[in-house]
């Protein structure tokens, strides 16, 4: 398996693969990754795919988002979302994802990672839920125990407050959970 930064030319692969792993919310999540792809800088954010028998196997992307701290607002990253096609899951390739995106990241001025998703599987990376750390997450459809947070070498104390998702979560309408019978 070798772990890399997305190429132009990876677009279609790693949209297949959100097709494919998200099951039936498999078009808004490729959509929202074509619409955050764009906001992606060799500074700011970063896309990692995992190549696995010269194939597209998995992708993480890491994006900007904001925390509203009392001090100042603080850039952050939200890992969403994190994908590995079905065929492939269970062998370690999205724990590589993540691993290497936050190895990254940490060499960057980057303090806190955001995410939504489950603890079970994220807690092995050290992410904790955010409430309990002073964190308010963005949305109230967001389960407390989904909400979670890593910190990383640039992390103070302060920096606690309200995560602002960046734009395009909003638009594609991928945060946290609607309830389908309302």
């Amino acid at each position: 398996m070798e772990l890399r930064e997305e190429l132009p030319s990876d677009r279609e692969p790693v949209r297949d693969v959100h097709l494919r792993a998200f099951g039936d919310h498999g078009l808004v999540v490729a959509d929202l990754v074509d619409t955050l792809r764009d906001t992606v800088t060799p500074a700011d954010g970063l896309s990692l795919v995992a190549e696995y028998d010269g194939k597209i196997a998995g992708h993480v992307m890491f994006t900007r988002s904001l925390l509203d701290a009392p001090r100042q607002l603080v850039e952050v990253q939200v890992l969403s979302p994190l994908a590995v096609l079905p065929g492939h899951q269970g062998r370690g390739i999205g724990s590589a994802l993540v691993r290497r995106g936050l190895e990254i990241l940490a060499e960057r001025p980057v303090p806190l990672v955001f995410l939504e998703g489950d603890p079970g599987y994220y807690s092995r990376f050290g992410f904790a839920p955010g409430g309990g750390q002073g964190f308010r997450k963005p949305s109230l459809r967001i389960p407390d125990a989904a909400f979670q947070v890593i910190g990383l070498p640039g992390y103070e104390p302060w920096m606690t407050g309200t995560l602002v998702y960046a734009e395009p979560f909003w638009r594609h309408d991928a945060v946290g959970l609607r309830d389908p019978g309302a």
